[in-house]
């Protein structure tokens, strides 16, 4: 009885050190991309050279020669507020991902299910297309952001709508509304399609592919607040993510309403991806493979998936951005990367996915 005590013991203590193990390295690696993002591009700044002149800044020291002053410039403005918002997003991505996993108890299963990134299509083809904004001035930047985030969040709403007038709603139930949802959305923003002008529909074309580009210090703030607030949440919630994940029967047992959980945990989800959408456009497969890769490591304890997941979605993020505004000279759209990259990657998660992690 001893020593297979001690030996639950060393092998508890050996996950742990394995748990926060991998979230470390994930962060490592994760400043050291962000030096090489503020680094590489068509203005190249040595990996150090860049950290140090970031420093220089922060501390408040005045650059003197002219290379010092557009390379200051170029870090400060333009690459750091896009690197930091690569690291949110994926973040904010990632663990949303893992909530969405993990409540409705589906492997594909992401931000995206309850058709967020159609509603948000709709808003953006309605103020391109149309120039209809939910605020006054027609289309702008602004009006597009605002049409995304309120039309985002329209999806969701019907879901918990539709399932607050049962007392048991299965899983299945929440994905196929969300899909009805996505489809109907779809079909009006195609239907808006066939009256746009050419430059209109290469706007929303770009726009769905996914963009960092329009990131910048005016809406940082914004991004990094929504995906701390995923974080918090739903770390806060890692048990009750746990519990859902168990069958319907050990969730009734201890004592977790189901129903009420998940709309909570839908309700988060479709507020933070609607403001990472909002922004940057559709990026997919981020919140979809984070969590499984952080799972191959992590199994299914959400107290330490939520952050693992977090962190992967940051480093697969901010990984891609660098790849696509490095690939071309002018650039390709961060969406086309991570599906280039997820599609295959996600393929070979599955085959290496054990069903007992499900």
């Amino acid at each position: 009885m001893t020593d297979g005590t001690d030996d639950f013991i060393r092998s508890y203590r050996h996950s742990l050190l394995r748990n926060r193990l991998f979230i470390i390295v994930g962060i490592i690696a994760c400043v050291i991309v962000f030096g090489m993002e503020l680094g590489f591009g068509t203005f190249h700044i040595g990996f150090f050279e860049s950290y140090g002149i970031l420093l220089d800044h922060i501390l408040g020291y005045e650059q003197v020669d002219p290379w010092s002053i557009k390379a200051d410039n170029v870090i400060w403005n333009m690459r750091v507020p896009r690197a930091i918002g690569a690291i949110a997003v994926g973040a904010g991505l990632g663990v949303c991902g893992c909530a969405m996993q993990s409540s409705l108890k589906n492997p594909l299963a992401d931000p995206y299910t309850t058709g967020i990134s159609s509603g948000a299509s709709l808003g953006a083809s309605l103020a391109i297309i149309l120039g209809l904004t939910v605020v006054a001035g027609g289309y702008s930047d602004a009006g597009l952001i605002a049409n995304a985030f309120v039309f985002s969040l329209i999806p969701s709403a019907v879901i918990i709508l539709m399932t607050a007038f049962k007392k048991k709603v299965s899983t299945t139930a929440i994905i196929l509304i969300g899909i009805a949802v996505m489809y109907t959305f779809s079909a009006i923003t195609t239907l808006l399609k066939y009256v746009a002008t050419e430059d209109s529909i290469q706007d929303l074309y770009y726009w769905g592919l996914g963009m960092m580009g329009k990131i910048d210090w005016d809406n940082v703030g914004v991004i990094v607040l929504a995906a701390l607030f995923g974080i918090i949440v739903f770390q806060y919630m890692a048990k009750s993510l746990n519990i859902l994940s168990m069958t319907e029967d050990n969730a009734n047992t201890l004592g977790v309403d189901r129903n009420k959980t998940r709309t909570t945990i839908l309700i988060v989800v479709s507020l933070v991806t609607s403001v990472m959408v909002c922004f940057t456009g559709t990026i997919g497969f981020v919140g979809l493979i984070a969590p499984h890769i952080a799972r191959m490591f992590i199994k299914n304890n959400n107290k330490y998936l939520v952050p693992a997941s977090a962190v992967t979605g940051a480093l697969v993020l901010i990984c891609a951005d660098l790849i696509s505004k490095n690939l071309t000279a002018t650039g390709m759209p961060i969406g086309l990367i991570t599906s280039l990259i997820g599609g295959p990657l996600f393929l070979f998660l599955l085959i290496r996915q054990r069903k007992s992690n499900w």
